[in-house]
């Protein structure tokens, strides 16, 4: 039997699930249970339920355009390589390699 959704994943290729790439999907599964989370304690601590729900469904709208965007502005691994570039010293930054091409010379 086929399943409904198609998980498109090919040798050395990063799982793409409705346009998400790789770890977003993981992203917006924790956002979503966050969200699910969120709605209990309203619930059970006695906000309307229309008010819960109007606030959950913005977040939730919320929470999927960010997470769409990040997957097609920084792709499979942008985000960790702009992570990992914000983290590095100010005075370890070189704009050019031409100090490591003249070394062979």
């Amino acid at each position: 039997m086929n399943s409904v959704y198609k998980i498109n994943k090919g040798i050395n290729k990063a799982i793409e699930f409705k346009g998400l790439k790789a770890q977003y999907i993981v992203y917006l599964a924790i956002g979503l249970l966050t969200l699910l989370i969120l709605f209990a304690i309203l619930y059970v601590a006695g906000v309307n339920t229309f008010v819960c729900l109007t606030l959950i469904a913005l977040l939730g709208t919320g929470l999927f355009v960010i997470v769409y965007r990040m997957s097609d502005k920084y792709g499979q691994y942008g985000l960790l390589k702009k992570t990992a570039k914000n983290s590095i010293p100010g005075y370890l930054i070189i704009r050019s390699r031409k100090k490591f091409i003249n070394l062979k010379n």
